[in-house]
């Protein structure tokens, strides 16, 4: 059966204050701290665009202030694909991987934890199972939740739960399609959705897009088990590193790929990629795909999307050039959205 479309018109992106410096691949984030909301860009690639601008550079912008000011990078080395997500007032940076001179790579276990109100960093515990480019979502503001991804050497199916209030981790039903990287997706109420990304392939290039969209309901008496179900295909081709949030009923995505690549925006199969200016979301009240009013500048290479006050920001990215971006777009939710 085909999926169902529905035409939202209330949804703009707009550009709003450009960061310092270009940056892309950045784990992006967004807390409240005393009802004042706070928006950060954390690690990422800069304009130099080679594994010398893989950076721990990263950036704070707060509500009522005229622009983005340089903040205290976390302890480590720079890296790329990492994610972002925050609970209780508290930032939480998961994962990644590193980029050695000679191009190895290396996914990094790290949980670092950015206190807004004084702006350092401390460590939680590791990831079981280090993932970069990996899927995350707040459930119920009490768990955070990584899906799929890369490890080292391979695409894992593992979903990993892990629980600020407590410092543990814990092992969640995998998901049962081919396992991927570099997919978009988050947490509405009880449901994650992802879409698409990259599986690894046995020929040539060694990378191709998986074309699949999946819905995981979430069981709140054991939030470890999951119900995972093949949804039909969402709207356009499929994408890959896109920007997606979870608000209210739905998941939203924007921006991406169809020609997945490393980090230069050189596409695995030799062609340059071209970012999206698309934007579709799946609402699981209704339970059907969404097509939104596109990009006003087309976008990749992104983490997610973050959320302040009626607002969504994509932050950086790769543009059409396959440059850093400095941009900051802004997409206002229409008012049944909470």
């Amino acid at each position: 059966m085909p999926p169902i479309i529905l035409a939202l018109t209330a949804l703009a992106f707009q550009p709003s204050r450009p960061l310092p410096i270009g940056v892309t691949n950045n784990a992006v984030a967004a807390v409240d701290v005393d009802g004042v909301r706070h928006v950060y860009s954390l690690l990422g690639l800069d304009s130099s665009g080679t594994w010398r601008g893989v950076t721990s550079r990263s950036f704070a912008w707060t509500a009522g202030e005229p622009g983005w000011r340089e903040i205290p990078g976390p302890p480590g080395p720079g890296r790329l694909a990492a994610t972002a997500q925050s609970v209780r007032g508290r930032v939480y940076l998961f994962g990644g991987y590193t980029v050695a001179e000679d191009g190895g790579e290396r996914s990094v276990p790290r949980v670092d934890i950015l206190d807004p109100g004084t702006e350092q960093w401390t460590r939680g515990r590791d990831i079981p199972l280090p993932v970069d480019d990996a899927v995350s979502g707040v459930w119920r503001d009490s768990l955070i939740f990584l899906v799929s991804g890369w490890h080292d050497r391979d695409n894992v199916a593992d979903v990993q739960i892990y629980d600020p209030a407590t410092d543990r981790w814990r092992a969640a039903t995998p998901i049962p399609g081919t396992p991927v990287f570099g997919h978009a997706g988050g947490i509405a109420g009880d449901v994650i959705i992802y879409v698409d990304g990259v599986r690894r392939n046995p020929d040539r290039p060694r990378y191709t897009i998986e074309p699949a969209s999946w819905r995981g309901d979430i069981d709140p008496a054991d939030p470890a088990r999951i119900v995972w179900t093949r949804l039909p295909p969402h709207p356009g081709p499929p994408v890959y590193r896109a920007a997606a949030l979870g608000i209210g009923p739905m998941v939203i995505v924007a921006g991406g790929t169809d020609n997945p690549y490393n980090y230069t925006g050189i596409g695995y199969n030799g062609v340059p990629s071209v970012p999206s200016s698309r934007v579709f979301g799946y609402n699981i009240r209704t339970n059907a795909w969404v097509d939104l009013p596109p990009l006003q500048h087309p976008s990749m290479d992104h983490r997610g999307l973050v959320r302040a006050g009626r607002h969504i920001f994509s932050v950086g990215g790769l543009g059409p050039t396959r440059t850093p971006l400095r941009e900051v777009n802004v997409l206002s939710p229409p008012n049944h959205f909470p």
